[in-house]
């Protein structure tokens, strides 16, 4: 609306000037080179138009004339472009799509027209690995890597190439040289730190989580986590050479993580080393305040070497206090109770726990019957329990289980991986066994040994090696049925006596008397 309001206004100042003119005619004359022109004033404002707008014409003509290879050349750039940026619009969507044939026909095309653009070159590598040639996909990443511009994209995908290939070597210089060209860059800073890890340098990985952290490429909490990680670690492998630096080490991730259980039970072992019990303790019990562990009741328990074994006991039952009613504290008294021969106060300690047993809890039950009353049958009674009970907690990270901890997981390289559960607790409600078409249960209690007896022939059957044995036109014909489930093979446990778990000796052809009941010790 405004530019409509200020063209009519001009045009009426246009047309008043020309009316105003018009009203006020006038004589112009010009005396040049001997001849005389007279004539008014408006006609000469029109010639003087009129030339200039023939002027500018002729200057527009001949300048594009001048310019018309630039121009031609410009055109036909345009049209290269669009045409480049389709092929390769349209490859990358055929590459998302799974379609190798055509990713392929638009990869050769966006080659042709714009050879050295870097998403033709994308483009290139990525229809290579759809393709699964390897080669080809490397080799078009170590041109964008040779590229200023698409230098990372490169080392990107050449890391990803070492990685599929599983030359660490290669993925971990790849790395490190992007984080080096890009210190944000996040894949890199984290790749690095894990290279570093899987290969001991703890250093080289403080150093690589310092420069993280300093590109805010992790949070404020998880660096602290990481770095105390890092700390006990290095201070674990110093241990025996570097008394005094592993000290300091320990002390500082114990500061920054207290409840990171290897880093309370080191720098506790240290600080006891040295008389510093009041400091150990708060140490250890912070620790067990979040993460209660038998490591920290171990360490607690001999913090101070000169101690006897009712003192122990002691001193675990404080610590117990400060988290009541976890399993950890129930069998760090009872272990302690146990190695003190208090064995009242470690039955106590267990006896909430009995219901359902772990296997820890049913060993340390075995033990005190075979060391308070020499009952080999309940020792070995809950012996056997314990083969049968469930796992306890465990340092496991990946699938994998370890004795102790480790502060990185030998399975993916991931630093902080190993936690204390029970292994694969996740997968308690898969399934144990590979389902068949045709299942054949078996009895809800049978025992793991058992006598199987060969199958019995059907009663109108001939036996196999009879069989054989008769001519041709005595066999008998076998006739057509529905198929039929194999039969069951019959599972007959034995009973044992309890002091006796080996197995009997098969039964005779003359028929035994049955034994008489014998009363388990469960019963």
């Amino acid at each position: 609306m405004t530019r409509v309001i200020v063209f009519l206004a001009a045009v009426a100042v246009l047309a008043l000037g020309a009316a105003w003119i018009a009203d006020r005619p006038g004589d112009v004359t010009i005396t040049w080179l001997g001849y005389r022109l007279e004539t008014s004033l408006m006609v000469l404002v029109v010639a003087v138009t009129i030339v200039i707008a023939v002027a500018l014409a002729l200057w527009s003509l001949i300048r594009t004339v001048l310019r018309s290879p630039d121009l031609i050349a410009m055109v036909l750039s345009q049209r290269r472009g669009v045409r480049g940026y389709l092929a390769i619009s349209r490859g990358l969507v055929a590459v998302g799509a799974g379609d190798v044939r055509t990713a392929r026909r638009y990869a050769s095309e966006a080659e042709r027209i714009a050879p050295g653009e870097p998403l033709a070159l994308l483009l290139n590598a990525q229809c290579a690995q759809l393709a699964g040639d390897r080669a080809a996909a490397e080799f078009s990443f170590r041109a964008m890597a040779e590229r200023e511009d698409t230098k990372l994209l490169g080392l990107r995908g050449l890391f990803v190439e070492a990685r599929r290939r599983e030359d660490a070597a290669a993925a971990r210089a790849y790395a490190e040289e992007a984080a080096t060209a890009a210190p944000s860059l996040a894949w890199a800073g984290q790749a690095v730190l894990e290279f570093r890890c899987t290969a001991g340098d703890w250093a080289g990985a403080l150093a690589a989580l310092d420069r993280n952290s300093k590109h805010n490429l992790i949070q404020k909490a998880e660096y602290r986590r990481l770095r105390a990680v890092l700390l006990t670690a290095r201070a674990l492998a110093i241990e025996e050479t570097e008394r005094d630096r592993a000290r300091t080490l320990a002390l500082e991730a114990a500061k920054l993580a207290p409840a990171l259980v290897p880093a309370a039970e080191l720098a506790a072992r240290f600080l006891g080393e040295t008389g510093e019990i009041k400091k150990a303790s708060r140490i250890i019990e912070a620790a067990w305040k979040a993460n209660p562990h038998p490591d920290l009741a171990e360490a607690y328990a001999h913090l101070r070497p000169g101690d006897s074994a009712r003192e122990r006991l002691a001193r675990v039952q404080a610590l117990a206090l400060k988290a009541p009613g976890h399993v950890e504290s129930a069998l760090a008294v009872a272990r302690a109770a146990v190695d003190a021969l208090d064995f009242t106060a470690a039955r106590l300690a267990l006896r909430p726990l009995l219901k359902e047993p772990t296997q820890r809890i049913a060993e340390l039950m075995a033990e005190i019957e075979q060391r308070d009353s020499g009952d080999e049958g309940r020792s070995r009674e809950w012996m056997t329990r314990a083969l049968h009970a469930p796992r306890d907690p465990a340092w496991a990270a990946d699938g994998f289980v370890s004795d102790r901890w480790m502060p990185v997981s030998p399975v993916s390289g991931r630093l902080d991986a190993f936690q204390w559960k029970v292994p694969l607790a996740e997968m308690a409600d898969a399934s144990s066994v590979i389902e068949s078409d045709e299942p054949a249960p078996a009895p809800a209690e049978a025992p793991p040994y058992a006598l199987r007896l060969p199958s019995v022939p059907e009663r109108n059957e001939t036996p196999p090696a009879v069989a054989e044995q008769l001519p041709p036109e005595a066999k008998p014909k076998r006739r057509r049925q529905a198929a039929v489930p194999p039969p069951v093979e019959a599972v007959i446990p034995l009973v044992h006596a309890p002091d006796d778990p080996g197995p009997e000796p098969l039964p005779s052809e003359e028929p035994q008397p049955e034994p008489p009941p014998r009363r388990g010790f469960f019963k």
